[in-house]
């Protein structure tokens, strides 16, 4: 028995989000889908778009391509297709539990489970892992497109990550839940240890003096190796990552989801931030979503809240939508930066390796020098950004590669739309 999770085209709607990641590895309150799907014990395989598969061959060794199913089983078929984009939550992590083990069907009949007219997941899909293989990501649609008439079962719901603003809904919504297993498994294995009530600490992680932690609306986990600075107020419910620092004099506070080897500093709220970002300054972060290698200036901030209370619409490259939530910031792509006092309006769209200087009054394409407030959107080059990747990574001790390297190539030619809707604002 065993799990293909695959991408589909809906996870172009996702980005930026998703131009440098998987879908499968959007953090949302403290997991990634593939860390719930690992608990199952199940082998697991994955299709994913062309451009990060060696990202997934090198960096995902749970998810292992098609192509490298051992001989004796390419005639048979998975248990189980899932969709990459399914939220990491621990409800969806029961209906997939549920969805594997409840059905007793002798004839293997195929069971489909849709969210808002995509497919979510396929039970006994009628393929075998030869003919999964042969599709690939560019055949996947056709066959998927096979099952347009088949009966959805309706008993289980899985639900998907549609929309970027969608992610950081789901963090707040998934939060305690997703801690609240966390804490259970983690006190299971001795993996972290109550120190008060709410508060959870990883063994290696340090808390400095004169911290607060409030966990009167949810709990506070400090991952292994973790350091709190002096003087913190810690509201839940938080998820620190392990190796991840919170510099003294920080407010962190209210379904806060920092992955691993992230520096943190300000006042952070209802946000999540990928690994190796760094908000290491004062400054707001709020009901945001930071992608990974992003660095925010000092003093750099964002708006959550419009002037006038009201709901926030975001912009996106395909219209408008409206969101249903009053409290919304920014979405900002991977490896981009911000100067100093850089100031964010709501509901913004930053994308993949763009810098921004002074006011950020409009969605931001990716690969762009933006300081709008100067007249000034100038094109970014990759070569630009190869060199401020390896700067980057050597800071951290992370070997740059050559898949890395390409990344940066592929983001660029996959991002070439955005530029130019700019038109003629954008100088070369």
């Amino acid at each position: 028995m065993s799990i293909v999770v695959f991408e589909d085209p809906q996870c172009e709607l996702l980005s930026p989000i998703t131009y440098a990641r998987l879908a499968c590895a959007i953090h949302c309150g403290s997991y990634q889908l593939t860390d719930l799907l690992v608990t199952l014990g199940l082998p697991m395989h994955g299709i994913v778009r062309p451009h990060l598969q060696a990202i997934q061959r090198i960096d995902f060794p749970e998810l292992q391509p098609l192509e490298n199913i051992e001989p004796q089983n390419v005639t048979s078929r998975p248990r189980l297709l899932l969709n990459a984009r399914t939220a990491p939550t621990h409800s969806n992590l029961r209906a997939i539990t549920a969805l594997l083990h409840s059905f007793d069907i002798p004839t293997q009949e195929t069971i489909l489970v849709k969210d808002r007219d995509n497919i979510a997941a396929i039970l006994n899909p009628p393929w075998t892992f030869s003919e999964l293989a042969s599709a690939g990501f560019g055949g996947l649609e056709h066959l998927l497109a096979s099952l347009e008439n088949l009966e959805e079962n309706t008993s289980i719901t899985i639900t998907t990550l549609a929309v970027p603003h969608e992610v950081i809904a789901c963090n707040m919504a998934c939060i305690a839940e997703n801690l609240a297993m966390r804490i259970e498994r983690g006190l299971a294995d001795n993996s972290i240890e109550q120190r008060t009530d709410g508060l959870f600490v990883a063994p290696g992680a340090t808390i400095g003096d004169y911290v607060v932690t409030d966990t009167r609306k949810g709990p506070i986990i400090i991952d292994r190796n973790a350091q709190i600075g002096a003087y913190t107020l810690l509201r839940g419910p938080i998820y620190v990552g392990p190796k991840s620092k919170i510099l003294e004099h920080s407010a962190i506070k209210d379904a806060v989801t920092l992955s691993h080897t992230t520096k943190i500093g300000g006042e952070v709220e209802a946000s999540i931030v990928e690994p190796y970002t760094n908000k290491q300054h004062h400054g707001f972060l709020g009901h945001s979503y930071l992608g990974s290698w992003i660095n925010l200036g000092a003093g750099t901030c964002n708006s959550d809240l419009k002037n006038t209370y009201g709901p926030v619409n975001m912009e996106y490259s395909f219209g408008k939508i409206p969101t249903n939530m009053q409290f919304l910031g920014c979405i900002m792509g991977d490896y981009s930066k911000t100067a100093i006092n850089t100031g964010i309006f709501t509901g913004k769209v930053i994308g993949v390796c763009s810098m921004m200087y002074g006011f950020v009054t409009s969605n931001v394409p990716s690969f762009v020098n933006y300081a709008r407030l100067f007249g000034q959107i100038a094109n970014l080059p990759p070569e630009v950004m190869v060199s401020t990747q390896q700067r980057m990574f050597a800071r951290r001790d992370v070997q740059q590669r050559g898949c890395d390297i390409q990344l940066i190539y592929d983001m660029y030619r996959l991002t070439q739309s955005e530029r130019e809707r700019q038109g003629d604002a954008l100088t070369y």
